[in-house]
């Protein structure tokens, strides 16, 4: 026993370095949050971290201790080759893993109802209730390529690659992208959420301190994905209000037109703020139809809906294209396989495969033996020829 003490003094000073070494690794903001969602995620990664660590650590000591205690110079230790079954043993290696088991899963289903992104808050911070009269504020996110386009509806402004939030107030994020998938990603503030084209997602988070952090896009989504960053400024309500104010002194609108000029491809792009944004445009950009002229997918469900008999449950995609080949069958039928019909249920159609070269057998010869003798094919380069009888 005295033998393997400095063994384990050793190991275990090892082991506090490799955590450290782990630890150093992580981002810095992942590791300092500035919001309370965001503490609550670390926290949470802390604590798997650590039930991991209960089973990994000792594993790893005690492999080198078996092995030096039982190497084959130590005349001392216990030589059992009969050896092949121990009910405490068992109850050991089987029974410490199923706990870290349990613990892990009710830590990971807890913590995916408490941290829904979806779910509003209940707190501002540990120490600071969340006031039930007060209403969050709405940020309206755009991923466009490759830039951030922040609205603020509320307000009536809008950004570029910069997000100023105000410190111990709630925020809702209304995320969605105009053509690639990205993810909207603030490490001080909360956890990455989905951005996808024709699709809504949301965030609620909050900043607790104030200060200069940073976001970015963490999906690959083209050639200007490593500088698709935006600057988040946390300030007091006070900086905020005055922020505003001076956005809204700038004069520079954010029309229809300027929007679709910004929605194509850009790198590098620097922060813009607009004093003025077009009357729903988020609205429109999340259906599809922010340029003049396109229709929305409201509009095309709603006559969908209406082609299906008004029936909210018949709506579906394609119900109202108009009878032919390649329309979906009419409302409330099935559509029925080939295998299943009857001989006078199948009407012949076009032949759509490839014609034949003229000449050959199986179009002016069907009863032909070539179409089945392929000796008339020119042989490979290099093979032997073989005559046939």
């Amino acid at each position: 026993m005295r033998e393997t003490l400095p063994i384990l003094r050793h190991l275990s000073r090892l082991a506090l370095l490799g955590s450290l070494a782990l630890l150093a690794g992580c981002s810095r903001a992942v590791l300092d949050p500035a919001g309370d969602v965001a503490l609550q995620q670390r926290n949470l990664i802390y604590a798997s971290t650590g039930l991991m660590l209960l089973i990994i650590v000792p594993v790893m000591i005690l492999i080198v201790i078996f092995a030096w205690r039982y190497r084959h110079g130590n005349k001392d230790a216990t030589y059992d080759p009969d050896f092949d079954h121990s009910t405490s043993l068992e109850l050991v290696i089987w029974s410490a893993p199923l706990l870290i088991i349990i613990a892990l899963g009710a830590l990971t289903w807890s913590s995916t109802h408490l941290l829904d992104p979806f779910r509003p808050l209940d707190r501002i911070s540990a120490d600071k209730a969340l006031d039930a009269k007060a209403q969050p504020l709405r940020v309206q996110v755009v991923a466009l390529d490759w830039k951030w386009l922040f609205i603020y509806p509320e307000q009536g402004i809008a950004t570029v690659n910069e997000l100023v939030l105000p410190v111990d107030r709630q925020v809702r994020f209304d995320i969605t992208s105009t053509n690639m998938m990205n993810t909207f990603y603030a490490p001080t503030l909360a956890g990455m959420v989905y951005a996808m084209p024709g699709m809504r997602s949301t965030l609620h988070a909050v900043l607790n301190r104030p200060g200069d952090y940073e976001g970015f896009s963490a999906n690959y989504s083209g050639a200007g994905f490593s500088d698709m960053r935006f600057k988040l400024r946390g300030v007091d309500a006070g900086q905020f209000d005055r922020w505003v104010a001076a956005t809204k002194a700038s004069g520079r609108q954010l029309a229809t037109a300027d929007y679709l000029a910004l929605e194509k491809p850009s790198e590098k792009v620097p922060a813009m703020r607009f004093a003025a944004v077009a009357p729903g445009l988020f609205e429109r950009v999340v259906n599809r139809c922010a340029a003049p002229g396109t229709p929305c997918m409201t509009d095309v469900m709603m006559h969908d809906r209406q082609a299906g008999g008004g029936d909210p449950h018949a709506m579906r995609a394609g119900a109202g294209m108009p009878a032919g080949r390649d329309a979906p069958p009419p409302h409330g039928a099935k559509p029925k396989g080939a295998l299943f019909k009857d001989s006078h249920e199948m009407a012949p159609g076009p032949n759509v495969t490839k014609p034949r070269k003229p000449g050959a057998p199986g179009a002016t010869e069907p009863a032909s033996k070539r179409n089945r003798d392929m000796s008339f094919l020119p042989p490979m380069p290099g093979a032997p020829v073989v005559a046939r009888g």
